[in-house]
């Protein structure tokens, strides 16, 4: 399978109709979309060291989350972050596809995966009028009673997270996921019947908010509740493209 023929499944798979209309995400660089897809890396980010470790171990592709090029870039320079990552992949013949929000919104994406994580029941999307489906918002087993108290221990445990953040004492019900940054999404959340709200990073003072509307909210860091996501790009790349995967830890924070 070609690097463009892969891309047309991707595109069957994750519309770019999914996709926030800010968001900038599908193909990045590539030298020749008719060559084959044979080694795919499979990372979060599209950093330099993750194009580099592509480079150096023969890889043909890296598929990742985060767009390689996100905010226009108005020149293409070794001197300018976006510019030097695309100049080094194509210096080294290694294609780079991004899927983002499109990723997010979709299924089996980076939401819906977490919610499963999590054994929550009658999975649903939500969102706002840009992003209708980029979140999902699921119930607790049967409805059943879970003060807060137990659920986050459940949460840091599913999650294999280092570190958590939590506001609210609420029973958990139904509960919100929007991995990344996802406090946009908060009002929208609520206003679908969320009780709870998951996602990677918010504020002070966003979170001060949420507690104060009655939500419970646990914020698990934006690299941990969307790695998760990295398995489907590897199972999409073995099963689509029949490739070899292999996967590079993108994440440059230390927990100290």
């Amino acid at each position: 399978m070609t690097i463009r023929e892969f891309m047309k499944e991707l595109d069957r798979l994750y519309p770019r109709s999914l996709s926030c209309s800010w968001d900038n995400d599908g193909l990045m660089c590539c030298d020749d979309d008719t060559k084959e897809v044979r080694r795919v890396l499979v990372s979060l980010d599209a950093t330099r060291a993750a194009i580099q470790y592509a480079a150096d171990n023969g890889y043909d592709l890296l598929l990742t989350h985060h767009p390689m090029i996100f905010r226009g870039e108005k020149a293409v320079t070794t001197d300018r972050l976006s510019g030097g990552r695309a100049i080094l992949a194509l210096k080294n013949g290694v294609s780079v596809i991004s899927l983002h929000t499109r990723l997010d919104a979709g299924t089996d994406g980076v939401n819906e995966r977490i919610c499963k994580m999590l054994g929550l029941t009658n999975i649903r999307p939500f969102g706002d009028d840009d992003c209708p489906t980029l979140g999902r918002i699921g119930d607790t087993p049967l409805y059943t009673h879970l003060g807060f108290s137990y659920f986050w221990p459940t949460v840091k445990l599913s999650l294999n997270l280092p570190y958590m953040e939590t506001a609210g004492e609420h029973n958990v019900y139904h509960v919100a996921v929007v991995g990344g940054a996802g406090d946009d999404l908060l009002e929208a959340a609520k206003a679908a019947g969320a009780d709870t709200f998951i996602t990677g990073e918010m504020g002070y003072n966003r979170m001060e908010d949420a507690a104060e509307m009655g939500m419970n909210i646990l914020i698990c860091g934006h690299f941990f509740t969307e790695v998760p996501v990295c398995d489907r790009l590897s199972e999409i790349a073995k099963s689509i493209a029949g490739a070899e995967v292999g996967y590079y830890n993108s994440n440059p924070i230390v927990i100290r």
